[in-house]
């Protein structure tokens, strides 16, 4: 099997097909020899900022000295991306072989394992196969009954921000949601928790009482930031001082104060986390697609902010970052976020929006986006195509103006492609 060949079986097997749960994916590993028995993990579940904390705490233990496995979803350029070791993608080949060695094991079963099974799968082989010290695991859609929480207790279960998203498959509160992200804290691991939600953190503590686990949660008077800009942050979280972070947006330096104490708990657990590595490994963070600057003059920022908690966020660093100013955007977002309150976000600091289509089925179309806008009295324009968007939104900004290309992933790779061809 070639990788183009492997990305199409794996892609043809959707998850809306099945009711969630893990019996698939223990079955399907139990035919493979069980590899997630045979690894030490970091597991990631949240809302929003899982991606980038992950980014910095695998690049932290890299630092180390660690081979350290990562596998992250969604992607935007490749679908390798989903899967690392040391920072390097899964090779054509090895994603090639191991999906064949998944394939069979996947076919005889009765209910055909799902998409997010599969990758997983092959995730655990390649990792296994790398000799991986560690592997820095990000939950896909909620925790207690994604694929990826088949492993055993992790070293550290990690719960980043939480907020409304997918409340059609977890439920419609933030309780409902706190309690399906806390499935991935398991007796044996050791807790921490973003916090700063009432409702959530009450959650989360009782489940860790329950299940006799510690519980860090992130101490955020710890946190100082020093300098922010286009080109990332300076900050302390002390006792660290003085640490460079070369990802821009406000909330960045709390994912990574996030990681940090992540990083803490390990050391606890006797994993060797050097002051020099921590500094090393955050100045060497790359995390695409959130709020990257893709270009300059004028000044054109992506972040993927596909839902409310996420918006805010993005608009928080907006008006930090351009305090006062209005800005021009390119706006797409998937038809069951939280539209309304997302764009409650946006209009306040636009000049002018230009609406497209995400590449999804789920996506709201651009001209129904565009009048939504307007009746909030924004100026809107819908375009055809995410490049005529990015070029019409350049030059209407003008070389001193800023764009801002906001919503749904599943644009962030035209989006890139669009207004800085050579980014990587």
């Amino acid at each position: 099997m070639t990788g183009p060949e492997a990305i199409a079986y794996i892609h043809a097997h959707q998850w809306q097909r099945h009711a969630p749960g893990l019996h698939r994916m223990r079955a399907l590993l139990q035919a493979l020899g069980d590899p997630q028995k045979q690894l030490r993990f970091v597991h990631v579940a949240g809302t929003n900022g899982k991606g980038s904390t992950c980014a910095c705490i695998a690049s932290v233990l890299q630092a180390a000295g660690y081979r350290v496995g990562l596998n992250t979803s969604p992607y935007l350029l490749t679908f390798h991306e989903r899967i690392r070791v040391d920072g390097e993608l899964i090779s054509d080949e090895a994603l090639g072989e191991l999906t064949e060695e998944v394939r069979s094991a996947a076919e005889p079963m009765a209910e055909h394992p799902t998409e997010f099974e599969l990758i997983t799968a092959v995730a655990f082989l390649h990792f296994l196969r790398s000799r991986c010290d560690l592997v820095v695991l990000e939950a896909g859609l909620g925790g207690e009954k994604d694929a990826s929480n088949v492993i055993d207790a992790p070293e550290a279960a990690v719960i980043t921000a939480l907020g409304l998203d997918h409340t059609a498959q977890l439920g419609p509160t933030l309780t409902d949601i706190a309690r399906a992200k806390a499935g991935i804290l398991k007796p044996g691991t050791a807790a921490v928790s973003y916090g700063g939600c009432p409702e959530a953190d009450a959650v989360i503590r009782q489940a860790c009482r329950e299940r006799g686990i510690p519980l860090r949660e992130v101490d955020f008077s710890r946190l100082t930031v020093h300098a922010l800009s286009l080109d990332g942050a300076r900050f302390d979280f002390a006792p660290w001082r003085d640490l460079t972070l070369p990802l821009a947006g406000a909330y960045q330096v709390r994912n990574a104060a996030t990681a940090l104490t992540s990083l803490e708990v390990l050391a606890d657990r006797g994993w060797r986390v050097p002051e020099a590595a921590v500094r090393r490994g955050l100045a060497a963070v790359r995390w695409p697609g959130r709020f990257e600057v893709l270009r300059r003059n004028p000044t054109v920022l992506l972040d993927g902010a596909h839902n409310a908690h996420g918006m805010a966020a993005a608009a928080e660093s907006l008006e930090r970052l351009f305090p006062g100013r209005k800005l021009t955007f390119v706006l797409g977002i998937l038809a069951d976020k939280d539209v309304e309150r997302m764009l409650d976000r946006v209009v306040p600091l636009a000049r002018r929006v230009y609406t497209i289509r995400p590449d999804s089925p789920r996506a709201l179309p651009a001209e129904a986006l565009a009048d939504l806008l307007r009746r909030r009295g924004a100026e809107a324009v819908s375009c055809g195509s995410v490049g005529e968007a990015m070029d019409a939104a350049a030059a209407f900004a003008g070389p001193e103006g800023t764009v801002c290309a906001l919503g749904s992933l599943y644009a962030a790779a035209a989006v890139r492609r669009a207004a800085a061809p050579e980014a990587r």
